[in-house]
C-alpha cells in the first residue's frame, strides 16, 4: 500500500550543535536504510524548510507509523500520512 508522507522537522532553536549534527547524521543513515528496504519509494525535500514529502510503501498504516517513529528526529517531527488508492483512470 502506498502512502503520501509529509514531514516537517521542528528542532528547538536552542538544540546544541553537536546534538543536531548527531541526529542529522543518524537520520540520513536511517533514511537510506528505509529507502533500500523499499519503504521510502521516492522523496523530495521542500526548499527553504526542514521538510520533505515522499511516497512510502508498507503493508498498512501501522507499518508506516513504525518506520516514522524509527527516525532519529522523530521527537521533533510533525508527520502527515495519507493512504493512497488507485484512481480509476490509472487502472
Amino acid at each position: 500500500m502506498d502512502f503520501l508522507v509529509q514531514i516537517q522537522v521542528n528542532f528547538p532553536p536552542d538544540i546544541p550543535a553537536d546534538k543536531l549534527a548527531d541526529v542529522l547524521e543518524h537520520e540520513l543513515i536511517r533514511g537510506r536504510e528505509l529507502k533500500e528496504a523499499g519503504t521510502i519509494v521516492k522523496i523530495w525535500r521542500i526548499p527553504g524548510r526542514r521538510a520533505n514529502i515522499g511516497i512510502w510503501r508498507g503493508a498498512d498504516a501501522d507499518e508506516i507509523h513504525q518506520a516514522i517513529v524509527s527516525l532519529p528526529a522523530f521527537p521533533w517531527i510533525d508527520a502527515r500520512v495519507t493512504a493512497l488508492a488507485t484512481h480509476p483512470i490509472e487502472a
